[in-house]
């Protein structure tokens, strides 16, 4: 008899033990919950991204139709995106944006996309890209993804010259629900 009380209180004990761990488990995860709800509400649905006001960095890139690009090729307000093709969201969100910059009046010497992966693999984007902007596509130099701060795709952003001639964004959020007007 001795040893069965003794085995119901040790089996009692490690109940008790469980279930402290468990509520401390528990506190923990509504912690980091609430943690990561605070920083999705920073950024809805975004990837972080270069900022509005900060200058492009530096880069060289040629387009799939041979076009050298550099920074300074970017003329007035350019519509600039990023597409991989291994992401579910820009298969979604290319027919959007091919209807955007078609909307926009603003031509292809105005519009830049940048497909981000194997060039085998990028075939069907960079196609269906073309009619409407100058196509890069960079498989392992990532020039373009490194001067714009790229950390998540897709991403669309709108750059300008400012005052000073420096190419800064002048958008990360670009909207493609919203009609766009010709200049």
């Amino acid at each position: 008899m001795p040893v069965l009380i003794a085995a119901v209180v040790l089996v009692g004990s490690l109940c008790a033990l469980d279930l402290l761990l468990t509520l401390g488990v528990v506190k923990r995860l509504r912690e980091h919950t609430e943690l990561l709800s605070k920083v999705s509400d920073n950024m809805p649905g975004r990837p972080p991204v270069i900022g509005v006001g900060e200058e492009v960095g530096e880069f060289t890139a040629v387009a799939v139709d041979g076009e050298a690009l550099t920074r300074e090729s970017l003329r007035g307000d350019t519509l600039v995106a990023f597409f991989s093709p291994n992401c579910a969201p820009c298969h979604e969100m290319l027919p959007q944006f091919v209807a955007y910059a078609r909307a926009g009046g603003r031509g292809r010497e105005r519009v830049l996309a940048v497909v981000v992966g194997a060039p085998e693999l990028a075939t069907e984007q960079v196609e269906g890209l073309r009619p409407v902007a100058r196509v890069v596509v960079e498989g392992s130099d990532t020039a373009l993804t490194t001067a714009f701060r790229i950390k998540g795709f897709p991403t669309v952003l709108k750059v300008t010259r400012d005052g000073r001639g420096r190419v800064v964004v002048a958008g990360n959020r670009v909207d493609l629900e919203l009609p766009t007007v010709a200049a």
